[in-house]
């Protein structure tokens, strides 16, 4: 397989030290039939982060060509969420052992919550079951996708864990300039009960384009956190 010089893309660094491609490709409104295909070709372009979804219908397809790839799996970085209906404890966690079975991978590099739900009130139950599931090592990162301040906010003090991403659309016609200045205020901010500051809230960055391209820049904070990119 010949790839173009994509896969060196420059890699951004996540807690734990875990490198995210700082180019992704997305795969919502990707069709579950044409899903292999599609991300055959972005492998074969040089991507190595492909962003899905359980809510998308078409992780099954992602796992198909990584599979078909003939890369190993340390090489592709592949991103999927937990949606609004796994959101609870136990949920969460067969949400990921679902969408592990669909990948046919026994680990995601990142896993997310999808939205934080409010109205059911469930998304720190939810955000304790994901920190468990990286224990396990099903998860290699955690993160959260469509937070706002307020959510963050009650992530951290409740559980003295930040997310390390927080993907949401950001793009020149909505550049969430509030949002972003929230994510460098609580890169800086120490863990409840921590010493300095270990890690930050991301800030993800959606194009208008499907499928979409992603691209991230480092946080300018002093803490581990970056400003890394996705799909939602």
């Amino acid at each position: 397989m010949n790839h173009s010089s994509t896969s060196r893309a420059a890699l951004l660094t996540l807690r734990g030290d875990v490198e995210i491609p700082q180019l992704g490709f997305g795969t919502f409104q990707v069709s579950p039939r044409e899903t292999a295909e599609v991300v055959t070709r972005a492998l074969l372009t040089g991507y190595r982060h492909i962003d899905t979804a359980s809510a998308y219908g078409n992780e099954a397809g992602v796992g198909q060509a990584v599979r078909a790839s003939g890369l190993d799996r340390q090489e592709i970085f592949i991103t999927t969420k937990c949606f609004n209906d796994d959101h609870g404890h136990e949920p969460a966690k067969r949400a990921l052992r679902a969408s592990l079975d669909r990948l046919e991978t026994p680990y995601v590099d990142l896993y997310l919550i999808h939205w934080p739900v409010p109205a059911r009130d469930r998304y720190v139950e939810t955000w304790r079951a994901l920190a468990e599931l990286q224990a396990d090592g099903l998860a290699r990162a955690i993160g959260v996708s469509n937070f706002q301040p307020a959510h963050l906010e009650r992530l951290i003090e409740e559980t003295g864990e930040k997310p390390a991403i927080n993907q949401v659309e950001l793009h020149p016609r909505f550049q969430q300039i509030g949002l972003r200045r929230e994510h460098e205020r609580l890169a800086s901010r120490p863990r409840p009960g921590a010493r300095s500051p270990r890690a930050a809230c991301s800030t993800t960055r959606r194009s208008s384009r499907s499928p979409r391209r992603t691209a991230g820049r480092p946080a300018r904070s002093s803490s581990a956190g970056t400003c890394s990119s996705g799909t939602s």
